[in-house]
C-alpha cells in the first residue's frame, strides 16, 4: 500500500522462502543446503540471501529432486510426491557454517539406589555370569566334565 508523503516505511515480503536442510552426506564447511521453490533461479537465491540476511555468497548451484513415487493410496494408486529444487550455496571467502547442536547429548550419573543404577548392576552381575569359567578351557558349559 502506497501513501503520500515521504518518508515511507517500506516492508520487503518476499513470494519465496528458502528451507535450511541438514545435508546427507558430509559438506564442506562453506556449503549450506537450501529446499527451495521451483520458481527460483540461481540469481534470485544469490539476492534473497544477500538482501534480507546479509549472507556474502560465493556461488550456486541447483538441482530438482525428483519426487518419490512409492506411497499409495487406500485404491493402491500409485502417489507421487511432488518434485522440489536443492540449491547448494556456497559462501564467501572465509565464511563457514555448521549447524547448532540444539539437543547435546549429557552425560547422566545414575542416583544411588535408583533404577537405573540397579538396572546397570544387575547388568553388570549378568556379564560376570556369562563369562566362561577359564577352568574349563573352552569348553561349553552343557558339556559336563
Amino acid at each position: 500500500m502506497i501513501r503520500l508523503g515521504n518518508p515511507q516505511l517500506r516492508i520487503f515480503r518476499p513470494n519465496w522462502f528458502l528451507t535450511l536442510v541438514r545435508p546427507g552426506k558430509e559438506q564442506p564447511p562453506d556449503t549450506v543446503q537450501f529446499r527451495i521453490p521451483m520458481e527460483m533461479t540461481k540469481c534470485d537465491v544469490k539476492n534473497y540471501l544477500e538482501k534480507i540476511y546479509n549472507v556474502p555468497v560465493g556461488a550456486v548451484r541447483t538441482r530438482i529432486q525428483f519426487g518419490s513415487n512409492k506411497k499409495r493410496n487406500h485404491l493402491n494408486q500409485k502417489v507421487k510426491q511432488p518434485d522440489y529444487k536443492v540449491a547448494y550455496v556456497q559462501l564467501a571467502q572465509g565464511q563457514t557454517f555448521t549447524f547448532p547442536d540444539i539437543f547435546p547429548e549429557k552425560e547422566r550419573m545414575p542416583t544411588e539406589g535408583s533404577m537405573e543404577e540397579m538396572q546397570e548392576k544387575f547388568m553388570e552381575d549378568e556379564k560376570q555370569r556369562q563369562k566362561l569359567d577359564p577352568r574349563r578351557g573352552g569348553v561349553t558349559e552343557w558339556f559336563g566334565l
